[in-house]
């Protein structure tokens, strides 16, 4: 019944920004995150938002770099992503729980997007 649809993602040089976009099919009133997986690489975490946007958690990697955000009202999840490095180069997932604790654990995660990739160019 929850369908997840990320956009946005692309070709980038390193050192440029994008915007990543999950839009969801119905109201998520629980955390929400995204997670990637590059090529050869198991899923990893990336950043975690609660419904409020109040509580929030980022990957060591990405720290000061991308920000998470959500409008409610759009039903939309955001990563903005900046300063960007050949590691960050994946397919980035978003993700939606059903409990309201955010949380890093991909295992923790119900509902899932088809992802969205990213090539950061050297």
């Amino acid at each position: 019944q929850v369908q997840l649809v990320e956009s946005g993602g692309g070709l980038v040089q390193t050192g440029g920004s994008m915007r990543l976009s999950c839009a969801a099919s119905v109201p998520i009133f629980t955390t929400m995150a995204w997670f990637r997986q590059a090529p050869g690489k198991e899923r990893e975490f990336v950043a975690t938002i609660n419904w409020r946007g109040t509580n929030l958690d980022y990957a060591n990697a990405v720290k000061g770099r991308f920000t998470i955000s959500r409008d409610n009202a759009k039903n939309t999840l955001y990563l903005q992503m900046s300063s960007l490095k050949s590691e960050d180069t994946a397919v980035y997932y978003c993700a939606a729980r059903i409990y309201s604790e955010i949380s890093s654990s991909m295992s923790q995660y119900a509902y899932w997007g088809q992802g969205t990739q990213v090539t950061v160019s050297s």
